[in-house]
């Protein structure tokens, strides 16, 4: 298996992968096998001519010093520790593996806040807006067929009949959307006027819808109908 420079960031993080992939205490370093495969992984990177930082040759160098220094005899009454020739490599090992494993614990934090800053802003006294469904012209007409039936029942009693105007109508049906409420759409015809009046009232419904002075609206889909002023 081949492994190249840049999977590492320096020569104790190769240090560190080499030890850990074997699974050895960081305390008591085989230093010979660890310098042969350190070497190894120069002698690769050489052969495939890709240029070594001189840090990576600082280490060969410390490597190759502490493993000629294990094989020389020491004296008993040293203690080990002192005498160990691994010592400060065993630190700077165990430094750089803190800061490592702190690096990796930052890394693994959300991007928000500390990457990526998302911007906020209060809404100034936003207020929900329900969406009502638009009026289709044939729910009109269905509204309108059923006043005109109700105004069939009252069309034999008449004795005479008024001349309706439509702008006279528009104006009436103005004034009872006076207060701004919704008023529903068939409590705007008068059943006693007959078919004439029904067609009048609905004639001037339409004609204040197209001058967009009033509107229909619909809670929902296929319900009753209102109508209501609009604003100034």
């Amino acid at each position: 298996m081949e492994v190249f420079l840049e999977a590492f960031e320096g020569p104790l993080d190769l240090l560190l992968y080499l030890i850990r992939k074997q699974n050895i205490n960081i305390l008591d370093i085989p230093v010979a096998e660890i310098t042969r495969q350190y070497m190894g992984y120069v002698e690769l990177m050489q052969s495939v001519r890709l240029e070594l930082a001189a840090e990576y040759l600082v280490m060969a160098a410390m490597l190759a010093e502490i493993k000629s220094r294990m094989l020389l005899p020491r004296a008993e009454t040293v203690e080990d520790e002192e005498d160990d020739p691994r010592a400060e490599l065993i630190r700077r090992l165990q430094e750089y593996e803190r800061f490592k494993a702190a690096a990796e614990g930052i890394d693994g934090l959300s991007r928000v806040g500390r990457d990526v800053v998302v911007p906020k802003l209060d809404a100034p006294e936003a207020r929900a807006r329900k969406l009502l469904p638009d009026v289709a012209l044939e729910e009109i007409l269905m509204s309108m067929a059923e006043v005109l039936r109700r105004g069939d029942m009252f069309e034999s009693h008449q004795v005479s009949r008024e001349a309706l105007s439509t702008r006279e109508r528009m104006s009436d049906v103005l004034e009872r959307l006076k207060g701004g409420g919704f008023v529903p759409f068939v409590e705007l015809f008068t059943a006693e006027e007959g078919r004439l009046g029904v067609v009048v009232t609905f004639m001037a419904i339409l004609e204040l819808v197209k001058e967009s002075l009033v509107e229909l609206v619909q809670n929902e889909p296929f319900a009753a109908i209102h109508v209501r002023a609009r604003a100034e």
